[in-house]
């Protein structure tokens, strides 16, 4: 593998994130504290779940294939429960964390909304799920060895890539959704989220036939995207508008706090 390669599906996996970063996020040091926080979260999350998986493999029978795959299973199902657990957990101290900005604010407004919250907080997950998803396939990208030579599928890397990709705007979008619907205590919608988040991440059992993993996750992201859109109070019109730039109030670095 070449260092094309590598910078490739780096910027396949991050660009879109990065981008949303730089032109929402960096200018403004409270949502940047808030990303690096939930990145925090997540990554405790992953910790827990890694030890107890580690340890359940430990006293298992390690010659068993059928136990140890069983226990792989059982570790992403970990995961992914942990993982949204400490979304709620964020949520709630976000909740308080905003209380006590506007209790210190000379203004009437919130200094950050509920909805740049879910936003920011929901990028920071997805951020630091992609870095421990694709981190070690890049490396891997560099060389020596060619994906491929013994009959395997050629897109690895690439596939790997949009994965990652998938997964760092689904956690955006998931945040968005999973704070709206705490917010409006409509806890069918957290359930949605969590079994939506749990499909996903299962599909990697069906690698390498990668069409059959990467095509449902994006109808999953795209269906998620349009949710999180629409909670966010978005509609054609203003999608409209803002795409064109003649509403301005709808950007997120001009949103009104709610």
């Amino acid at each position: 593998m070449t260092a094309s390669v590598f910078f490739g599906c780096t910027f396949i996996a991050f660009g879109p994130a990065i981008s949303l970063f730089l032109f929402t996020i960096a200018r403004d040091p409270l949502r940047v504290i808030f990303l690096i926080a939930g990145a925090f979260f997540w990554l405790v999350s992953l910790l827990l779940s890694s030890l107890v998986w580690f340890i359940a493999v430990q006293i298992s029978n390690k010659e068993n294939a059928s136990v140890q795959k069983g226990l792989l299973i059982f570790g992403v199902v970990l995961s992914v429960l942990l993982q949204e657990t400490f979304r709620f957990g964020y949520y709630k101290l976000l909740k308080r964390a905003n209380e006590g900005l506007m209790a210190l604010s000379q203004e009437d407004a919130m200094p950050i909304s509920i909805r740049q919250l879910a936003y920011v907080s929901g990028l920071g997950f997805g951020f630091m799920s992609g870095a421990f998803s694709v981190v070690n396939i890049l490396a891997d990208s560099l060389g020596p060895g060619t994906v491929g030579i013994h009959g395997d599928s050629q897109h690895y890397f690439v596939s790997s890539a949009f994965m990652t990709m998938a997964i760092i705007l689904l956690h955006m979008f998931w945040g968005v959704v999973f704070f709206d619907a705490c917010e409006k205590k409509r806890w069918w919608a957290v359930v949605i989220v969590v079994l939506s988040h749990l499909l996903v991440s299962c599909l990697s059992f069906l690698n390498p036939q990668y069409e059959g993993s990467l095509i449902p996750a994006y109808v999953v992201m795209c269906v998620m995207g349009m949710w999180a859109f629409s909670s966010a109070g978005g509609s054609l019109r203003n999608l409209k508008l803002c795409l064109t730039c003649r509403d301005k109030d709808f950007l997120l670095a001009n949103h009104r706090p709610r």
